[in-house]
């Protein structure tokens, strides 16, 4: 069955670690997408979805501005990030879906830890739905967003490592 993503009840957010000290959190408010999915055959799921980078939001509008400019995903050249899916596979607590995210014009394979997805049910204005939460980590530098500073007393400004976690509601397609 085909599913949309529902922008308005999704949300794509990550962590970083700043100044070595606490973790940075932020989201993009923007995202769409398509998932190919029974829940009596997980491992044939197909996902396709993009995320508007210029949607970035840290809630510190400096930061933002920072972001998006080359030193980091350069929205001018970049202005989407897209996840494809390739495998799916069963784990105990859901899926493991592998797929091709592209982010600042590079393509790298991850893997999404997905919740084992919701029981379809239907909302109040009859569109049927279900959930997902999925995580993953990830090394900034692996997609060439390689800007930092060295503080005085060591270490660096931003940490390298992503933690991203996905919180999605689709739609079934009534096509």
């Amino acid at each position: 069955m085909r599913w949309n993503i529902d922008p308005s009840h999704s949300t794509a957010e990550f962590t970083v670690r700043h100044l070595m000290i606490t973790n940075v959190r932020g989201r993009f408010g923007k995202l769409a997408g398509t998932v190919e999915y029974d829940p009596e055959r997980p491992e044939a799921t197909q996902i396709d979805a993009t995320i508007d980078a210029t949607s970035i939001d840290t809630q510190e509008a400096k930061r933002d501005a920072h972001l998006r400019s080359p030193d980091f995903f350069d929205v001018e050249k970049f202005p989407t990030l897209t996840f494809r899916s390739s495998k799916v596979s069963k784990t105990r607590d859901g899926l493991d879906v592998t797929g091709d995210l592209t982010m600042h014009g590079v393509t790298r394979q991850i893997v999404l830890a997905v919740e084992t997805p919701s029981d379809a049910t239907k909302d109040p204005w009859g569109n049927t739905r279900i959930g997902a939460t999925a995580t993953a980590k990830l090394n900034r530098k692996d997609w060439g967003l390689n800007w930092n500073a060295a503080l005085e007393a060591g270490g660096v400004l931003v940490g390298e490592q992503v933690k991203i976690q996905l919180e999605i509601q689709l739609t079934a397609d009534k096509n």
